[in-house]
């Protein structure tokens, strides 16, 4: 008896239900990371970032509100490396959460010298 399958047929492989949604899934989270993802950072992108994401704690003048005061005067005793390790890593046991799902090392140490670097607000 002549075994059937997709190369003798022309028909693909039956798929599990799942798979479908597996992969819509895999491609929203692709296209929503590799904004951040290109080659050259996007500035632009960067500030919305601090501004709207940061700022949803952090205040949207990142002046404080659950998350503590984000500006470069209240910073400038942190030194980048720190400040890039707690955007990457968020702090255990807070609301601050870790960014390095969602953004690269690059990103968050550009972040981290745009906030001890902006003017007082």
């Amino acid at each position: 008896m002549a075994r059937l399958d997709h190369k003798n047929t022309g028909r693909r492989p039956a798929q599990s239900p799942g798979w479908t949604a597996h992969a819509v899934l895999t491609t929203a989270v692709v296209l929503a990371t590799s904004a951040f993802a290109a080659d050259a950072l996007d500035p632009n992108a960067l500030k919305r970032l601090v501004h709207q994401d940061c700022g949803s704690c952090h205040g949207l003048s990142l002046k404080g509100g659950l998350g503590p005061d984000l500006r470069s005067e209240t910073l400038e005793h942190y030194d980048p490396d720190v400040l890039t390790g707690v955007i990457l890593d968020g702090i255990p046991d807070t609301a601050m959460p870790p960014w390095r799902p969602l953004i690269s090392e690059e990103e968050a140490e550009w972040i981290a010298r745009y906030l001890l670097e902006q003017e007082a607000q």
